[in-house]
Protein backbone atom coordinates (compact mmCIF):
# COMPACT_ATOMS: atom_id res chain seq x y z
CA UNK A 1 0.00 0.00 0.00
CA UNK A 2 2.93 2.45 0.79
CA UNK A 3 4.45 1.77 -2.45
CA UNK A 4 0.85 2.11 -4.05
CA UNK A 5 0.59 5.85 -2.62
CA UNK A 6 3.85 6.76 -3.25
CA UNK A 7 3.36 6.26 -7.17
CA UNK A 8 0.19 7.93 -7.06
CA UNK A 9 1.75 10.97 -5.63
CA UNK A 10 4.95 10.80 -8.05
CA UNK A 11 1.88 10.66 -10.72
CA UNK A 12 0.67 13.37 -9.77
CA UNK A 13 3.11 15.51 -9.30
CA UNK A 14 4.73 14.52 -12.40
CA UNK A 15 1.07 15.68 -14.60
CA UNK A 16 1.21 18.60 -12.52
CA UNK A 17 5.00 19.62 -13.55
CA UNK A 18 4.33 18.68 -17.04
CA UNK A 19 0.82 19.20 -17.99
CA UNK A 20 -0.66 21.09 -21.28
CA UNK A 21 -1.54 23.97 -19.59
CA UNK A 22 -2.83 25.91 -17.06
CA UNK A 23 -5.75 27.51 -16.00
CA UNK A 24 -6.43 27.68 -19.73
CA UNK A 25 -2.81 29.39 -20.72
CA UNK A 26 -0.53 28.05 -22.62
CA UNK A 27 3.13 26.77 -21.12
CA UNK A 28 6.06 29.05 -21.36
CA UNK A 29 8.69 27.68 -24.37
CA UNK A 30 11.16 28.95 -23.14
CA UNK A 31 12.52 31.27 -19.79
CA UNK A 32 11.05 34.97 -20.53
CA UNK A 33 12.68 38.16 -19.22
CA UNK A 34 9.99 40.19 -16.84
CA UNK A 35 8.74 43.07 -19.98
CA UNK A 36 9.75 45.94 -19.32
CA UNK A 37 7.86 48.68 -17.56
CA UNK A 38 10.34 51.30 -16.50
CA UNK A 39 11.37 54.61 -18.18
CA UNK A 40 10.51 55.00 -21.91
CA UNK A 41 13.23 57.68 -22.25
CA UNK A 42 15.95 54.94 -22.66
CA UNK A 43 14.49 54.01 -26.15
CA UNK A 44 15.03 57.76 -27.38
CA UNK A 45 19.50 57.93 -27.60
CA UNK A 46 19.95 60.20 -30.47
CA UNK A 47 22.39 57.39 -31.91
CA UNK A 48 19.46 54.10 -32.08
CA UNK A 49 18.31 55.31 -35.61
CA UNK A 50 21.63 54.95 -37.02
CA UNK A 51 22.86 51.70 -35.09
CA UNK A 52 19.02 50.01 -35.88
CA UNK A 53 19.81 51.35 -39.60
CA UNK A 54 15.96 51.21 -39.32
CA UNK A 55 14.88 52.95 -42.65
CA UNK A 56 16.90 49.22 -44.20
CA UNK A 57 14.99 47.66 -41.68
CA UNK A 58 11.67 49.06 -43.31
CA UNK A 59 12.76 48.57 -46.79
CA UNK A 60 13.66 44.85 -46.27
CA UNK A 61 9.63 44.50 -44.73
CA UNK A 62 8.85 46.12 -47.66
CA UNK A 63 6.86 48.97 -45.61
CA UNK A 64 6.01 51.65 -48.32
CA UNK A 65 3.32 54.61 -48.55
CA UNK A 66 0.22 53.34 -47.61
CA UNK A 67 0.85 50.11 -45.88
CA UNK A 68 -0.60 48.78 -42.42
CA UNK A 69 1.77 47.90 -40.66
CA UNK A 70 1.90 45.96 -36.41
CA UNK A 71 4.76 47.38 -33.80
CA UNK A 72 3.93 44.64 -31.53
CA UNK A 73 5.29 45.49 -28.14
CA UNK A 74 5.95 49.23 -29.18
CA UNK A 75 6.99 50.59 -25.76
CA UNK A 76 7.14 54.13 -26.43
CA UNK A 77 6.22 54.34 -29.74
CA UNK A 78 9.72 54.73 -30.82
CA UNK A 79 9.61 52.36 -34.03
CA UNK A 80 5.77 53.15 -34.82
CA UNK A 81 6.49 56.82 -35.23
CA UNK A 82 9.59 56.36 -37.79
CA UNK A 83 6.89 53.76 -39.50
CA UNK A 84 3.85 55.95 -38.87
CA UNK A 85 6.06 58.74 -41.54
CA UNK A 86 7.40 56.00 -44.34
CA UNK A 87 3.43 54.34 -44.66
CA UNK A 88 2.33 58.50 -44.89
CA UNK A 89 -1.21 59.16 -44.27
CA UNK A 90 -2.91 56.78 -46.53
CA UNK A 91 -1.06 54.28 -44.44
CA UNK A 92 -1.87 52.87 -40.97
CA UNK A 93 0.73 51.88 -37.94
CA UNK A 94 -1.06 49.76 -34.69
CA UNK A 95 1.22 50.60 -32.04
CA UNK A 96 0.10 47.51 -29.71
CA UNK A 97 1.77 46.34 -26.36
CA UNK A 98 0.10 45.01 -23.27
CA UNK A 99 1.46 48.11 -20.87
CA UNK A 100 -1.74 50.47 -20.60
CA UNK A 101 0.70 53.47 -19.77
CA UNK A 102 2.72 53.20 -22.79
CA UNK A 103 -0.43 53.12 -25.03
CA UNK A 104 -1.55 56.36 -23.67
CA UNK A 105 1.89 57.21 -23.91
CA UNK A 106 2.13 56.58 -27.16
CA UNK A 107 -1.52 58.00 -28.03
CA UNK A 108 -0.46 61.43 -26.78
CA UNK A 109 3.19 60.97 -28.90
CA UNK A 110 0.84 60.69 -31.92
CA UNK A 111 -0.93 63.92 -30.89
CA UNK A 112 1.98 65.84 -29.94
CA UNK A 113 3.85 64.38 -33.50
CA UNK A 114 0.78 65.44 -35.44
CA UNK A 115 0.86 61.42 -36.52
CA UNK A 116 -3.01 60.67 -37.03
CA UNK A 117 -2.01 57.31 -39.03
CA UNK A 118 -1.23 55.70 -35.58
CA UNK A 119 -4.15 54.00 -33.92
CA UNK A 120 -2.72 52.14 -30.71
CA UNK A 121 -4.24 48.47 -29.51
CA UNK A 122 -4.24 47.52 -26.08
CA UNK A 123 -3.36 44.01 -26.48
CA UNK A 124 -2.98 40.92 -23.57
CA UNK A 125 0.02 38.68 -23.18
CA UNK A 126 -1.18 35.89 -25.65
CA UNK A 127 -2.94 38.63 -27.83
CA UNK A 128 -2.13 41.08 -29.92
CA UNK A 129 -5.87 41.59 -30.96
CA UNK A 130 -5.19 42.08 -34.30
CA UNK A 131 -7.72 42.14 -37.00
CA UNK A 132 -7.66 38.99 -39.40
CA UNK A 133 -6.04 39.92 -42.79
CA UNK A 134 -5.29 43.96 -41.58
CA UNK A 135 -1.07 43.85 -42.09
CA UNK A 136 0.90 44.07 -45.00
CA UNK A 137 4.06 43.99 -42.31
CA UNK A 138 4.62 43.94 -38.96
CA UNK A 139 7.73 44.10 -36.21
CA UNK A 140 8.37 42.89 -32.90
CA UNK A 141 11.73 44.93 -31.95
CA UNK A 142 13.82 43.20 -29.08
CA UNK A 143 10.40 42.00 -27.49
CA UNK A 144 10.09 38.48 -28.34
CA UNK A 145 12.18 37.00 -25.30
CA UNK A 146 9.62 38.86 -23.60
CA UNK A 147 6.41 36.67 -24.64
CA UNK A 148 5.93 33.92 -22.14
CA UNK A 149 3.47 32.10 -24.30
CA UNK A 150 5.01 32.51 -27.87
CA UNK A 151 2.24 30.11 -29.79
CA UNK A 152 -0.95 31.82 -29.22
CA UNK A 153 0.91 34.99 -30.19
CA UNK A 154 2.11 33.75 -33.53
CA UNK A 155 -1.11 32.18 -34.83
CA UNK A 156 -3.00 35.47 -34.03
CA UNK A 157 -0.23 37.69 -35.70
CA UNK A 158 -0.53 34.68 -38.34
CA UNK A 159 -4.08 34.91 -38.74
CA UNK A 160 -3.69 39.08 -39.05
CA UNK A 161 -1.06 39.08 -41.90
CA UNK A 162 -2.04 39.49 -45.67
CA UNK A 163 -0.77 36.92 -48.39
CA UNK A 164 2.75 38.21 -48.71
CA UNK A 165 3.24 39.96 -45.93
CA UNK A 166 6.13 40.12 -43.55
CA UNK A 167 6.65 39.22 -40.51
CA UNK A 168 10.51 40.70 -38.70
CA UNK A 169 11.49 39.69 -35.54
CA UNK A 170 14.98 41.82 -33.96
CA UNK A 171 16.33 40.26 -30.69
CA UNK A 172 19.63 39.51 -29.23
CA UNK A 173 21.18 36.31 -28.73
CA UNK A 174 20.73 35.27 -25.06
CA UNK A 175 19.05 32.80 -22.93
CA UNK A 176 15.36 33.92 -22.26
CA UNK A 177 15.39 35.74 -18.71
CA UNK A 178 18.25 38.19 -20.23
CA UNK A 179 16.22 40.03 -22.57
CA UNK A 180 17.83 37.83 -25.11
CA UNK A 181 16.58 34.54 -27.19
CA UNK A 182 19.50 31.98 -28.78
CA UNK A 183 18.20 32.68 -32.58
CA UNK A 184 17.92 28.88 -33.30
CA UNK A 185 15.16 29.24 -30.33
CA UNK A 186 13.12 32.34 -32.35
CA UNK A 187 13.64 30.32 -35.53
CA UNK A 188 12.00 26.76 -34.46
CA UNK A 189 9.49 28.49 -32.89
CA UNK A 190 8.28 30.67 -34.98
CA UNK A 191 8.03 28.11 -37.88
CA UNK A 192 6.24 25.66 -35.71
CA UNK A 193 3.89 28.30 -35.78
CA UNK A 194 2.90 28.08 -39.67
CA UNK A 195 6.08 30.47 -40.56
CA UNK A 196 9.02 30.43 -42.81
CA UNK A 197 12.18 32.12 -42.36
CA UNK A 198 13.01 34.24 -46.10
CA UNK A 199 15.67 35.89 -44.65
CA UNK A 200 18.00 37.08 -42.27
CA UNK A 201 20.49 39.83 -41.03
CA UNK A 202 22.60 41.04 -37.99
CA UNK A 203 23.50 44.03 -39.04
CA UNK A 204 21.04 45.58 -36.40
CA UNK A 205 24.21 45.98 -34.04
CA UNK A 206 27.73 46.32 -34.67
CA UNK A 207 28.58 43.20 -31.63
CA UNK A 208 26.72 40.86 -34.01
CA UNK A 209 25.37 39.43 -30.90
CA UNK A 210 21.49 40.88 -32.55
CA UNK A 211 19.99 38.90 -35.28
CA UNK A 212 17.05 40.17 -37.69
CA UNK A 213 14.71 37.74 -39.24
CA UNK A 214 11.90 37.63 -41.54
CA UNK A 215 9.60 35.09 -42.03
CA UNK A 216 6.03 34.69 -44.16
CA UNK A 217 3.82 32.55 -43.52
CA UNK A 218 3.31 29.01 -45.58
Amino acid sequence: MALRRYLLVALFAFAVLFAPHVQGQTPAAHPTSTPYAGDLGIFEDAGREQRLQINHVMDLLHIKPGSTVADIGAGGGWFSVRAARRVGPQGRVIAEDINPKYIASIAARAQREHLANIQTLLGTPDDPKLAPGSLDAALMLKVYHEIAHPQPVLASLRAALKPGARFGIIDRNGNGADHGLKEAVVRAEVESAGYRQVARFDFTKADGQDYFLIFEKR
